[in-house]
């Protein structure tokens, strides 16, 4: 049986997870630039999947009786890779932006 202050903690980690994934697709909804929409969803999806992964090692540590730390990975991972997607969006972007490149006349 697990003791009912972590089933309280994962239950608000699992809502604060909720409330951080809501607050990006409101920002998604509200901005009006390609480069603000970028940023609300990218730290909304960030934050709740911390949240989740902790609650996931707080169930799953009090549930075995033992730390499980394998549900802390997702987000280490996330952490890595996010920041690479989030640049490469960003620069595919400022390309368009500038238009075709101009074509140089052959010599």
């Amino acid at each position: 049986m697990i003791a009912a202050w972590v089933q309280w903690l994962v239950a608000a980690l699992v809502l604060l997870s909720g409330f951080f994934a809501l607050a990006g697709a409101v920002g998604l909804l509200r901005f009006k630039d390609f480069f603000q929409r970028m940023h609300a969803p990218a730290l909304g999806s960030t934050l709740g999947t911390w949240c989740a992964a902790a609650a996931s090692v707080v169930f799953f540590s009090a549930e075995a009786g033992v730390p499980q730390l394998q549900g802390g990975l997702v987000p280490v991972l996330l952490a890595i890779t996010a920041p690479v997607t989030t640049l490469l969006l960003a620069r595919t972007a400022l390309f368009r932006q500038r238009g075709p490149a101009p074509v140089k006349a052959p010599r």
